[in-house]
């Protein structure tokens, strides 16, 4: 069964969109049954340019890409969660919609924080070097994510795995 795995952040311009192809590519790479998704509570309507040079340079093609709610994944017909990350602090103290998994349960949820890339200094160049650094790190706890025994782990085994990736 496949693992859906929704990643949230406010405005789903960045960070959301970088973990969302990360895991993707290494779910793919590894032959994981994984689905990654993203969203944001307040979504901007477009991608940022950096996410985008950023994934693009790592092979991912992102022409699919979207910068879109959270409300699609709460709704009928929707991919249904069974992990939901939060990657920025202000997604992670936002009330979010009620998720069901594919078994009707909540997801297991988790919070691994990033500074957002946009507000780096250094104009363009600053910018550039930090998308790819934050694309460097969140795909290397997505490949953490993917290492585990995702079919074989109980509610509480993937929360607190999670919670130390989060901590890593």
């Amino acid at each position: 069964m496949t693992t859906n795995v929704l990643i949230l952040c406010t405005h789903n311009s960045a960070r959301s969109v970088l973990a969302e192809g990360m895991l993707e590519h290494w779910a793919t790479k590894l032959d994981r049954d994984v689905k990654a998704h993203s969203a944001g509570s307040a979504p901007s309507g477009r991608i940022s340019p950096f996410a985008i040079e950023a994934l693009n340079h790592a092979g991912i093609d992102t022409a699919a890409y979207r910068s879109k709610s959270w409300d699609e994944f709460s709704r009928e017909g929707a991919p249904p969660p069974s992990i939901v990350i939060t990657v920025c602090d202000s997604a992670a103290a936002e009330t979010c919609p009620v998720f069901f998994g594919p078994t009707g349960a909540q997801p297991v949820k988790a919070h691994w924080g990033y500074p957002d890339p946009s507000n780096a200094p250094g104009g363009d160049a600053g910018k550039r070097r930090a998308f790819e650094l934050t694309r460097l790190a969140i795909g290397y706890r997505m490949l953490q994510l993917l290492a585990l025994p995702l079919e074989a782990m109980d509610r509480t085994a993937l929360q607190a795995a999670l919670v130390a990736i989060g901590q890593s």
